[in-house]
């Protein structure tokens, strides 16, 4: 989105960063949104289902969050604070029952030119199964599912973000794969197929 200003630490810490932001010295935002745009765009666009959607998503939230960071009050918790406004935004997206019928093959279609023809297939077989199957989960399961398996978030990471226990999420995520397992079982795909590439964006 932003280059990081030459003159930023990158190795300064959050609230850091925010406290010269909040000084006058706007361009040390570019250091926050380097430091979190790639993760809050994997999130979004495994909450919306659509890549174009997600993106647009990530960058309001980006600026919102620009425009009303002196609301911010923990700035050691900007992370949390800026996924939640992410979060709340796609929430606010699913409830709209008509774009509930968005497939998932959109966010997974991503085709690498330069993967051979037969890898095309099998990948695009790959993708449609998953892809049904994880549909067929609650919104709560998919979310800390992928939350954990494609943006590889720590359970402690995840409770931090969503407020909820590390035993509630344990729980979703193996409620998650029984699911997915079940409905995997006689299409040759498992859980543990590389469900983090198929959310790769070239």
């Amino acid at each position: 989105m932003h280059p990081t200003p030459d003159h930023a630490d990158a190795t300064l810490d959050d609230a850091a960063v925010i406290a010269r932001v909040l000084r006058g010295d706007k361009q040390q935002f570019a250091v926050l949104v380097a430091r979190y745009q790639t993760g809050l765009y994997r999130h979004a666009v495994s909450m919306v289902l659509d890549h174009d959607v997600a993106t647009d998503m990530v960058q309001e939230t980006l600026v919102r969050a620009y425009t009303r960071l002196s609301t911010c009050r923990d700035h050691d918790r900007f992370r949390a604070w800026i996924f939640q406004m992410l979060r709340n935004r796609c929430l606010d997206y699913l409830k709209d029952v008509r774009r509930r019928n968005v497939s998932l093959d959109r966010a997974l279609d991503v085709p690498d030119p330069a993967e051979e023809p037969v890898h095309q297939m099998e990948r695009a077989r790959l993708r449609g199964e998953i892809s049904k199957a994880l549909e067929q989960l609650p919104d709560a399961q998919r979310e800390a599912f992928l939350m954990h398996y494609v943006e590889e978030l720590p359970y402690e990471t995840m409770a931090d973000l969503l407020g909820a226990s590390v035993s509630a999420l344990k729980m979703r995520v193996l409620r998650a794969r029984e699911t997915l397992g079940a409905a995997l079982r006689h299409k040759d795909v498992t859980v543990s197929s590389p469900v983090r590439l198929l959310f790769r964006r070239s």
